[in-house]
Protein backbone atom coordinates (compact mmCIF):
# COMPACT_ATOMS: atom_id res chain seq x y z
CA UNK A 1 0.00 0.00 0.00
CA UNK A 2 1.13 3.55 -0.52
CA UNK A 3 2.46 5.55 2.45
CA UNK A 4 0.08 8.02 4.03
CA UNK A 5 1.49 11.14 5.64
CA UNK A 6 -0.80 14.04 4.89
CA UNK A 7 -3.82 14.82 2.75
CA UNK A 8 -5.72 18.02 2.02
CA UNK A 9 -9.12 17.29 0.55
CA UNK A 10 -12.72 18.30 0.50
CA UNK A 11 -14.62 16.74 3.41
CA UNK A 12 -18.08 15.18 3.17
CA UNK A 13 -20.47 14.87 6.11
CA UNK A 14 -22.47 11.71 6.82
CA UNK A 15 -23.94 12.58 10.20
CA UNK A 16 -25.56 9.22 10.91
CA UNK A 17 -24.83 6.90 13.82
CA UNK A 18 -24.41 3.12 13.56
CA UNK A 19 -23.74 2.98 9.81
CA UNK A 20 -23.08 -0.71 9.33
CA UNK A 21 -21.05 -2.50 6.69
CA UNK A 22 -24.18 -3.76 4.88
CA UNK A 23 -25.21 -0.14 4.32
CA UNK A 24 -21.69 0.76 3.19
CA UNK A 25 -21.57 -2.09 0.63
CA UNK A 26 -24.62 -4.36 0.35
CA UNK A 27 -24.11 -8.13 0.26
CA UNK A 28 -25.12 -8.58 -3.40
CA UNK A 29 -21.85 -6.89 -4.46
CA UNK A 30 -19.50 -9.20 -2.57
CA UNK A 31 -18.94 -11.65 -5.43
CA UNK A 32 -15.72 -10.15 -6.77
CA UNK A 33 -12.30 -11.28 -5.58
CA UNK A 34 -10.27 -8.16 -6.41
CA UNK A 35 -10.22 -5.06 -4.21
CA UNK A 36 -11.18 -2.59 -6.92
CA UNK A 37 -14.47 -1.67 -8.54
CA UNK A 38 -16.52 -1.39 -5.34
CA UNK A 39 -16.70 2.41 -5.23
CA UNK A 40 -19.63 2.56 -7.63
CA UNK A 41 -21.68 0.47 -5.17
CA UNK A 42 -20.83 2.50 -2.05
CA UNK A 43 -24.00 3.21 -0.01
CA UNK A 44 -25.89 1.67 -2.95
CA UNK A 45 -29.39 1.89 -1.45
CA UNK A 46 -28.92 5.35 0.02
CA UNK A 47 -27.42 6.72 -3.22
CA UNK A 48 -30.83 6.12 -4.85
CA UNK A 49 -32.34 8.76 -2.57
CA UNK A 50 -32.14 12.25 -4.16
CA UNK A 51 -31.44 13.92 -0.81
CA UNK A 52 -28.69 11.53 0.33
CA UNK A 53 -25.80 13.52 1.79
CA UNK A 54 -23.04 12.21 -0.49
CA UNK A 55 -25.03 13.20 -3.59
CA UNK A 56 -24.70 16.89 -2.72
CA UNK A 57 -22.57 18.79 -5.24
CA UNK A 58 -20.45 20.38 -2.50
CA UNK A 59 -19.24 16.90 -1.51
CA UNK A 60 -18.21 15.83 -5.01
CA UNK A 61 -14.71 14.33 -5.10
CA UNK A 62 -14.41 14.41 -1.30
CA UNK A 63 -11.38 12.59 0.10
CA UNK A 64 -12.31 12.83 3.78
CA UNK A 65 -15.52 11.46 5.31
CA UNK A 66 -16.88 12.82 8.61
CA UNK A 67 -19.23 10.26 10.12
CA UNK A 68 -21.32 9.54 13.21
CA UNK A 69 -20.51 7.21 16.09
CA UNK A 70 -20.02 3.47 15.61
CA UNK A 71 -19.22 3.81 11.91
CA UNK A 72 -18.59 0.47 10.18
CA UNK A 73 -20.38 -1.69 12.71
CA UNK A 74 -21.93 -5.02 11.80
CA UNK A 75 -20.43 -7.82 9.78
CA UNK A 76 -16.73 -8.20 9.16
CA UNK A 77 -16.75 -7.61 5.40
CA UNK A 78 -13.49 -6.03 4.31
CA UNK A 79 -15.30 -4.88 1.17
CA UNK A 80 -16.69 -1.93 3.16
CA UNK A 81 -13.23 -0.41 3.54
CA UNK A 82 -12.40 -1.29 -0.07
CA UNK A 83 -15.55 0.49 -1.32
CA UNK A 84 -14.82 3.66 0.65
CA UNK A 85 -11.25 3.78 -0.62
CA UNK A 86 -12.24 2.95 -4.21
CA UNK A 87 -14.83 5.77 -4.09
CA UNK A 88 -12.03 8.18 -3.24
CA UNK A 89 -11.96 8.51 0.54
CA UNK A 90 -8.52 8.42 2.16
CA UNK A 91 -9.63 9.27 5.71
CA UNK A 92 -12.74 8.60 7.79
CA UNK A 93 -13.20 10.62 10.99
CA UNK A 94 -15.79 9.53 13.55
CA UNK A 95 -16.34 9.37 17.33
CA UNK A 96 -16.02 5.56 17.18
CA UNK A 97 -15.67 2.69 14.71
CA UNK A 98 -16.63 -0.94 14.56
CA UNK A 99 -13.46 -2.78 15.64
CA UNK A 100 -13.27 -5.07 12.62
CA UNK A 101 -13.96 -2.22 10.20
CA UNK A 102 -11.15 -0.18 11.76
CA UNK A 103 -8.72 -3.10 11.40
CA UNK A 104 -9.76 -3.70 7.78
CA UNK A 105 -9.31 0.00 7.00
CA UNK A 106 -5.81 0.09 8.48
CA UNK A 107 -4.78 -2.98 6.46
CA UNK A 108 -5.42 -1.16 3.16
CA UNK A 109 -4.26 2.34 4.10
CA UNK A 110 -7.68 3.91 4.72
CA UNK A 111 -7.06 6.11 7.77
CA UNK A 112 -9.71 5.84 10.55
CA UNK A 113 -9.40 8.69 13.04
CA UNK A 114 -11.31 8.73 16.32
CA UNK A 115 -12.19 12.12 17.77
CA UNK A 116 -14.56 13.12 20.57
CA UNK A 117 -18.13 13.65 19.35
CA UNK A 118 -17.88 17.42 20.01
CA UNK A 119 -14.76 17.68 17.82
CA UNK A 120 -16.42 15.72 14.99
CA UNK A 121 -19.46 18.00 15.26
CA UNK A 122 -17.22 21.07 15.05
CA UNK A 123 -15.54 19.68 11.91
CA UNK A 124 -18.95 18.87 10.39
CA UNK A 125 -20.10 22.45 10.95
CA UNK A 126 -16.84 23.79 9.53
CA UNK A 127 -17.07 21.86 6.25
CA UNK A 128 -20.86 21.95 5.79
CA UNK A 129 -20.50 23.96 2.58
CA UNK A 130 -17.86 21.67 1.09
CA UNK A 131 -14.70 23.11 2.66
CA UNK A 132 -11.41 21.23 2.74
CA UNK A 133 -9.54 19.85 5.71
CA UNK A 134 -5.94 18.73 6.10
CA UNK A 135 -5.21 15.51 7.95
CA UNK A 136 -1.56 15.20 8.94
CA UNK A 137 -0.63 11.81 10.39
CA UNK A 138 2.93 12.92 11.16
CA UNK A 139 1.83 15.78 13.42
CA UNK A 140 -1.45 14.04 14.35
CA UNK A 141 -3.60 17.07 13.59
CA UNK A 142 -6.66 17.92 11.55
CA UNK A 143 -6.55 21.52 10.36
CA UNK A 144 -9.12 23.57 8.53
CA UNK A 145 -10.46 27.03 7.72
CA UNK A 146 -10.05 29.83 10.23
CA UNK A 147 -6.98 28.47 12.01
CA UNK A 148 -8.89 25.36 13.09
CA UNK A 149 -6.55 22.78 14.65
CA UNK A 150 -7.83 19.53 16.15
CA UNK A 151 -5.20 17.12 17.53
CA UNK A 152 -5.87 13.37 17.50
CA UNK A 153 -4.36 10.26 19.04
CA UNK A 154 -3.30 7.33 16.91
CA UNK A 155 -1.98 3.92 17.94
CA UNK A 156 1.82 4.09 17.36
CA UNK A 157 2.28 0.78 15.50
CA UNK A 158 -0.64 1.48 13.14
CA UNK A 159 0.61 5.04 12.61
CA UNK A 160 4.12 3.87 11.71
CA UNK A 161 2.75 1.22 9.34
CA UNK A 162 0.63 3.85 7.54
CA UNK A 163 3.48 6.36 7.38
CA UNK A 164 5.75 3.74 5.79
CA UNK A 165 3.03 2.15 3.63
CA UNK A 166 3.50 -1.28 5.19
CA UNK A 167 0.67 -3.77 4.96
CA UNK A 168 0.84 -7.22 6.62
CA UNK A 169 2.86 -8.74 3.76
CA UNK A 170 5.34 -5.86 3.67
CA UNK A 171 5.77 -6.08 7.44
CA UNK A 172 6.57 -9.79 7.11
CA UNK A 173 8.99 -9.18 4.24
CA UNK A 174 10.94 -6.76 6.43
CA UNK A 175 11.99 -9.88 8.35
CA UNK A 176 12.65 -12.01 5.27
CA UNK A 177 16.35 -12.47 6.08
CA UNK A 178 15.59 -13.68 9.62
CA UNK A 179 12.84 -16.00 8.37
CA UNK A 180 15.12 -17.46 5.69
CA UNK A 181 17.91 -17.98 8.22
CA UNK A 182 15.53 -19.78 10.58
CA UNK A 183 14.18 -21.99 7.79
CA UNK A 184 17.70 -23.00 6.75
CA UNK A 185 18.70 -23.94 10.30
CA UNK A 186 15.61 -26.01 11.08
CA UNK A 187 14.77 -29.14 9.14
CA UNK A 188 11.14 -29.35 8.13
CA UNK A 189 9.28 -32.19 9.90
CA UNK A 190 7.74 -33.14 6.55
CA UNK A 191 9.28 -32.88 3.10
CA UNK A 192 6.81 -30.57 1.38
CA UNK A 193 8.58 -30.64 -1.99
CA UNK A 194 7.75 -34.26 -2.78
CA UNK A 195 4.48 -35.33 -4.28
CA UNK A 196 3.06 -38.74 -3.39
CA UNK A 197 3.88 -41.42 -5.97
Amino acid sequence: MKPFRRVTARAAVLNRADVDTDQIIPKQFLKRIERTGYGEFLFFDWMKQPDFELRRPEYADAGILLAGRNFGSGSSREHAAWALQDYGFEVVIAPSFGDIFRTNALKIGLVPIVLPAEAVELLMQTVAGGASLTVDLETQQVTGPGDLVVPFEFEPFARESLLQGLDDIALTLKREETITSFERSHAAPVDTTLLPA
